[in-house]
C-alpha cells in the first residue's frame, strides 16, 4: 500500500469545479458546495439534467443536492474514474467471455456499455429495462471505466495487439493470491458519490453483459462520504492512517508523463493505448486484530507519519517534506528506515510513481472473529513495469507494514483512452 497515494487528494480541477457549482445552484450555501465538492474532486454538471431524471413528468422538478448533481463527463481524452476524486462507494468486478465469444461479440458487448454508462453518467436511465432503483437520484458523481486483462487478446485473436506492459506481475513474497479472484478477460470499475446510484450501474453493466461473457469476480469498496467532514481533507483507511498525501496531483509537470500512455506511444507499442493508463488492482487484506495491539506510537513507527494529522514523523505539516536524515538525541533515525513512508517515496525508487485511488472494503467478519477487512487498491501509471512492480519489489524487500497485510487478489489490466462522441470505449482496438 504505498504511501503516495494512501488517499484523496485534493486537485485543483475540484475547486475549480465547486466554484462554478455555487453560481448554478444557488439555493444551496456557498458553505456547504465548497466542502462537499472540495471532498469529492468532481466537477459537477448542471442541475437540469439530473432533475429531470429525478422528478415525476406530472411534477415540478425540485432542485437536488450538491451532492446528487455533481457529474463527472463520460467522454474525453482519458477514461472517467482515473484522476476523478475518491467517490464514497465503489463496485470493481472483472467478466470473462463466454465460450465461443470472440472479437465480434466483444465489440458489441463494449458498445452497449458505453452507451449504458454515458446514459447513467449523465443521471438518465440506462435506457433498456431501466430498474429505476436510482430513479430518485442525479448523476451522483458516477464514473464507469473499463479495461483488457491480458487473457482478453487471445480470446479475441487481438495477441499482436496486445501490450507488453501487460505482461504478468511478478510474483511477491507478500502475495496469497486467490486465483478466482484475480485477473479476468475484462475489467470495470464503477465509483459513485451514493450507494443505490453505484449499485443501479453495476446491475446495468451485469445485464448489458448478457450471453457474451460472465462475472469472473466481484468487489465492493467505500471511502469516506463527501461533507462528513468540518473541511476537505486526505482520506483515512481501515488502519485510521491518513491515507494518500504523496499521491502526484494533475498540477505537476510530470503528472501525464507518469499515468498516462503518451499520444504517440513508444516504438513497439500499440497506438490504440494513446492517452490511456495500466491499472493494477489488489485486494489487500489488513490484519486488524493485529494492527490494533500497537500502540499509536508503534504503528507511526511502521507507517512514517503521525495518526493524528498524517504529518512526516520528522516534523511540520502533512505537506512537509519528509527529512529522511533526521535523527533524534540519541542517534537513531526519526523516519525508521523500513518505515512504509520512507520506502515508497519515488526518490527512493528511481522515481516510480503511480496514482493510488483505492476503496476501503470490508466484507463481514470471520468463524474467528476476525474481520475480513482492508484496501481495493487500484494504482494507475503509464507502465506498470515503471510504476508499481518497482515500488512492491522494495516494499516486498523490508516494510515495517507488510507483517501487518495480505495480499489475496491481483489484477493488471490495459485501460484505453476516453471515447470520442459517436465512439465505444476500446473502439481503435476493436475495429483497427
Amino acid at each position: 500500500m504505498p504511501d503516495q497515494s494512501l488517499s484523496k487528494a485534493r486537485t485543483p480541477e475540484a475547486t475549480t469545479g465547486a466554484s462554478e457549482a455555487a453560481s448554478v445552484h444557488e439555493g444551496i450555501s456557498r458553505r456547504r458546495l465548497l466542502g462537499t465538492a472540495g471532498a469529492t474532486g468532481i466537477v459537477l454538471g448542471t442541475a437540469g439534467g439530473a432533475v429531470g431524471y429525478a422528478a415525476a413528468p406530472s411534477e415540478a422538478a425540485a432542485p437536488l443536492t450538491s451532492l446528487g448533481t455533481d457529474r463527472a463527463m463520460f467522454h474525453g481524452k482519458h477514461q472517467p474514474g482515473i484522476t476523478d476524486g475518491l467517490q464514497a462507494r465503489g463496485h470493481l468486478v472483472a467478466f470473462d467471455l463466454a465460450a465461443g465469444a470472440g472479437r465480434k461479440e466483444a465489440a458489441a458487448l463494449l458498445r452497449r456499455w458505453s452507451d449504458t454508462a454515458r446514459r447513467l453518467m449523465a443521471g438518465e436511465p440506462s435506457g433498456h429495462d431501466d430498474t429505476a432503483v436510482a430513479r430518485d437520484a442525479g448523476p451522483s458523481s458516477l464514473t464507469i471505466t473499463f479495461g483488457f486483462g491480458r487473457s482478453f487478446f487471445a480470446r479475441t485473436g487481438l495477441q499482436k495487439q496486445r501490450p507488453t506492459a501487460l505482461d504478468p506481475l511478478p510474483e511477491f513474497s507478500s502475495d496469497h493470491l486467490d486465483k478466482n479472484r484475480s485477473n479476468g478477460d475484462l475489467w470495470v470499475q464503477i465509483g459513485a458519490n451514493d450507494a443505490l446510484v453505484a449499485f443501479h450501474a453495476l446491475r446495468a453493466i451485469q445485464k448489458d453483459a448478457g450471453r457474451a461473457a460472465k462475472v469472473r469476480w466481484q468487489m465492493n469498496g467505500f471511502n469516506r462520504s463527501p461533507g462528513a467532514t468540518s473541511h476537505p481533507m486526505t482520506a483515512r483507511n481501515l488502519m485510521g492512517q491518513i491515507d494518500g498525501t504523496r499521491n502526484p496531483k494533475p498540477a505537476e509537470a510530470d503528472f501525464d508523463q507518469r499515468i498516462f500512455v503518451p499520444e504517440k506511444p513508444a516504438k513497439g507499442e500499440p497506438t490504440w493505448m494513446a492517452n490511456g493508463s495500466y491499472a493494477v488492482v489488489r485486494r489487500i487484506r489488513m490484519l486488524l486484530d493485529d494492527w490494533e495491539q500497537l500502540s499509536v506510537r508503534a504503528q507511526e513507527d511502521v507507517i512514517g507519519r503521525r495518526k493524528s494529522d498524517g504529518a512526516a514523523l520528522s516534523g511540520g505539516t502533512e505537506t512537509t517534506a519528509m527529512d529522511l536524515e533526521k535523527t533524534d538525541a540519541q542517534g537513531n533515525l526519526v523516519v525508521p528506515i523500513n518505515a512504509h513512508a520512507r520506502i515508497t517515496r519515488p526518490d527512493q525508487n528511481g522515481g516510480a510513481a503511480m496514482l493510488r485511488r483505492p476503496f476501503s472494503f470490508h466484507d463481514g467478519i470471520d468463524s474467528d472473529g476476525v474481520p475480513d477487512a482492508g484496501l481495493l487498491f487500484v494504482c494507475w501509471q503509464a507502465d506498470p513495469l515503471r510504476g508499481f512492480v518497482p515500488v512492491q519489489r522494495k516494499l516486498d524487500r523490508g516494510d515495517a507494514l507488510s507483517q501487518f497485510i495480505r495480499h489475496e487478489s491481483s489484477g493488471l489490466f490495459a485501460v484505453p483512452g476516453g471515447a470520442a462522441e459517436g465512439e465505444y470505449v476500446g473502439q481503435k482496438l476493436l475495429e483497427g
